[in-house]
């Protein structure tokens, strides 16, 4: 459905259109579309850099709540780390999470293996993100073959998009999947508490 909703290379119309929604989509490098930018770490051997109160996100830790390092407002000063808000979009580029975006769902710092996305406001996040989501198997085949290297900040900048000319049909179909990603959730949780049920059930019912 992912692939469906956005033209495949060649045309400039998507397979399935949400109603009320016409005309050809337009082409654009991602970095003409939005402001960028990478981070860094501080010096683990300064002790007074570490243990603050500003999460330090990482690759792995991109669709997380929380962080298992924090970073004081000196650590921040004194390196390359930067801040981004929760709502912005995160892109892994290194290590085994290369490829992988998410919306932050906190406040905090990124290091050098995160590349910050933020879209202008003509722009919608939640159809960026899913864009780059749909491509990612693409973007990881054609720059880290053999899954070997890490991808850079000049590599996602140049990557070309696809976009609805209306902001409107971009927010609905970031709005289409989000709702669909919510539900796929709350089901998940639902069957993790059956199962949990289910062995409760079992070890009472048997000796």
């Amino acid at each position: 459905l992912l692939s469906k909703m956005f033209p495949k290379a060649g045309e400039n119309q998507p397979e399935i259109r949400l109603k009320g929604f016409s005309g050809n989509w337009f082409e654009s490098k991602l970095g003409d579309i939005s402001n960028t930018f990478s981070g860094g770490t501080p010096s683990v051997g300064y002790s007074d850099f570490y243990g603050g109160k500003i999460p330090f996100i990482r690759s792995g830790e991109i669709s997380s709540y929380t962080t298992s390092l924090f970073l004081t407002e000196e650590g921040l000063m004194n390196s390359s780390a930067k801040l981004v808000d929760k709502g912005n979009i995160l892109y892994a580029l290194y290590g085994a999470t290369s490829g992988e975006v998410s919306i932050s769902n906190i406040n905090g710092a990124i290091n050098q293996a995160i590349l910050a996305i933020i879209p202008f406001k003509e722009y919608n996040t939640e159809f960026v993100s899913y864009w780059l989501r749909r491509d990612k198997y693409r973007i990881i085949d054609t720059y880290l073959q053999g899954g070997q290297g890490n991808l850079s900040g000049d590599i996602i900048k140049n990557l070309v998009l696809k976009i609805p000319s209306k902001l409107q049909e971009q927010t609905a179909i970031g709005n289409f999947f989000k709702k669909l990603d919510e539900t796929l959730a709350l089901q998940a949780k639902q069957l993790k508490a059956l199962e949990n049920l289910k062995k409760a059930l079992l070890a009472k019912m048997f000796v």
